[in-house]
């Protein structure tokens, strides 16, 4: 429930502190003495896209305070606890507009973002405006609607899980159809180069490998020769091990004859003779790596050419060629196994389109259960409102598939018993108009707990019994425990508030100001009199106004 409203300098109103009550609270005043602008900043405070500029002229910045009682049920509490917001029975709504557009919200002195207002909104506050914002008149949304009315998020979650997975099933069809037709039109491709590519057998590294091997082998033409009589000057006999070993033959002999003075020769010859014996080794293994077949070297250089020669042909890198046949077989296996995989998915695809079937139906089925419901809940609305003779009829057709079902949901009506039905806005007059979408709103709305509902102007287009019977059904609607905010120029429907705020512009030092009053018995019969007779208030507009407050 609203329990008050405080709004600074917005539009034409500089300061104005509201508090509203339980039941049917009506607003009254001229044509233009700022009633829009109370929804306007009510609007504002909730998050509402509306006015892009609302502060006041002469104003650094507007602000608008809305402060909501919560019961213990209330789904605001819920989206509250979503959004990491403590629990609380009083719920604080503040908004800041600064000039240029800047905006600024706070929930329970918590900022918050615009999103979190507009969602606490939906909990809190329905309002039926002028130009029926919530599009009640609007085919496109009626379904969605219908399926507020009945309740149907179960099945609606289900047909859009299916209709997911059946356009994922139809995707991958396509998909995998569109693979093996791009794979048939290059089989004669694949199939040749898969097949050289499959007795080539490239590995990773191999090209680099060839590459070390053939230049060594080449080098071994060239060198070999050098190496080995190298070989041979180091090696016994005539070779350098051969003489050095004489030599320290010799001199062992007569090393006991010469004292101390061959002895520093002989150690020396040793270390020679081991280093010379390293050498000699190192050469030797040279010798061995630099052996080879010369067909061997022919047998290299044919691979190494063959396998760049296969790189250049597919325009990849060689050490790249082994991948690249991979993904030539991969194709092929797709290509062979093809007319299987299609199979399989066209089965799932089969599968998918009956569970959506399945799921539509079930849709379909509840929501042809609600909408015999809604047209006799709006039976019986209509009754009290004089319109027992109207029709409303909630008309299902089939629609193309879609995530929401099958179902194409129209609202319509028949003012008269034999007259033809058709579109609300085209069938009904603006009085009938008013009375219908008072009906259907209030059948829409009947489960929700805890809203605020707001009518501007509802009762347009309508007179004298009519009004009244508009205003009962109002206030019947706010004493069956709901909060209802009227904005009328009826005065049978203003007669029949339990509370009376009175909306009038003024001119205060040069600039125009709204304010808003709350009226006691005495002062609301002079605004009903002033709605009966204009501006100009007779006893006989007195009166009557007095007996419609009897009522």
């Amino acid at each position: 429930m609203l329990l008050s409203l405080d709004i600074r300098d917005m539009l034409i109103i500089d300061r104005l502190d509201l508090s509203f009550q339980p039941g049917l609270n009506v607003l009254t005043g001229e044509t233009g003495a700022g009633k829009s602008i109370l929804l306007d900043s009510l609007g504002f405070v909730l998050g509402w896209r509306g006015r892009a500029e609302l502060v006041r002229q002469g104003a650094e910045e507007g602000e608008v305070t809305a402060v909501f009682a919560l019961g213990a049920d209330h789904p605001a509490r819920a989206v509250l606890a979503e959004a990491g917001f403590g629990d609380a029975d009083e719920l604080i709504l503040r908004r800041v507009n600064r000039t240029g557009g800047a905006k600024t919200a706070w929930v329970n002195d918590r900022r918050a973002s615009g999103e979190l207002l507009r969602a606490l909104s939906d909990t809190l506050v329905e309002l039926h405006g002028q130009q029926d914002d919530r599009g009640l008149l609007n085919p496109r949304i009626h379904r969605d609607l219908l399926d507020t009315f009945g309740g149907h998020e179960a099945e609606l979650a289900a047909v859009r899980a299916s209709w997911s997975a059946l356009r994922a099933a139809e995707t991958a069809l396509a998909e995998a159809e569109a693979r093996l037709e791009a794979a048939r039109a290059e089989e004669d491709f694949l199939r040749h180069a898969g097949d050289e590519l499959a007795k080539l057998a490239p590995e990773p590294g191999e090209d680099a490998a060839l590459d070390a091997r053939r230049r060594l082998m080449q080098a071994g033409q060239r060198i070999g020769e050098d190496v080995q009589k190298a070989a041979q000057a180091l090696g016994p006999g005539e070779g350098a091990e051969g003489r050095m070993g004489d030599a320290l033959r010799w001199l062992d002999g007569v090393a006991d004859k010469a004292g101390d003075a061959l002895e520093a020769p002989i150690e020396a010859l040793g270390r020679a003779l081991a280093e010379l014996g390293e050498a000699a080794q190192g050469v030797e293994t040279a010798l061995e790596a630099l052996a080879f077949d010369p067909g061997e070297l022919e047998r290299v250089e044919e691979r190494l050419f063959a396998i760049r020669a296969a790189a250049r042909k597919h325009g990849v890198a060689p050490d790249d060629l082994g991948g690249f046949a991979e993904d030539i077989a991969a194709k092929l296996a797709a290509l062979d196994a093809g007319a299987d995989d299609l199979a399989a998915l066209a089965r799932a695809r089969a599968a998918a389109a009956g569970a959506y079937d399945a799921a539509a139906a079930a849709l379909s089925a509840v929501r042809i259960t609600s909408a015999a419901a809604l047209d006799a809940a709006m039976g019986t609305e209509l009754a009290p409102l004089k319109m027992e003779r109207a029709v409303f009829t909630t008309e299902l057709a089939e629609a193309e598939p879609g995530p929401a079902g099958r179902d194409a949901v129209t609202f319509t009506v028949a003012t008269n018993p034999g007259a033809p039905s058709g579109p609300l806005n085209k069938i009904a007059s603006g009085g009938e108009l008013s009375r219908f979408l008072l009906a259907l709103k209030v059948c829409l709305t009947r489960d929700a707990h805890g809203l605020t509902m707001i009518f501007d102007e509802i009762d347009r287009g309508v007179g004298g019994a009519t009004a009244d019977a508009v205003g009962r059904r109002l206030k019947t609607l706010a004493d069956e425990g709901g909060q209802v905010l009227v904005v009328t120029h009826s005065p049978q429907v203003a007669a029949l508030g339990a509370h009376h705020w009175q909306v009038a512009k003024s001119v205060v030092d040069g600039a125009t100001l709204t304010r808003v009053t709350p009226l006691g018995e005495a002062a609301r019969v002079d605004e009903l009199a002033r709605m009966i007779s204009g501006e100009n208030i007779t006893d006989e507009a007195r009166a009557a106004a007095e007996a419609l407050l009897r009522g």
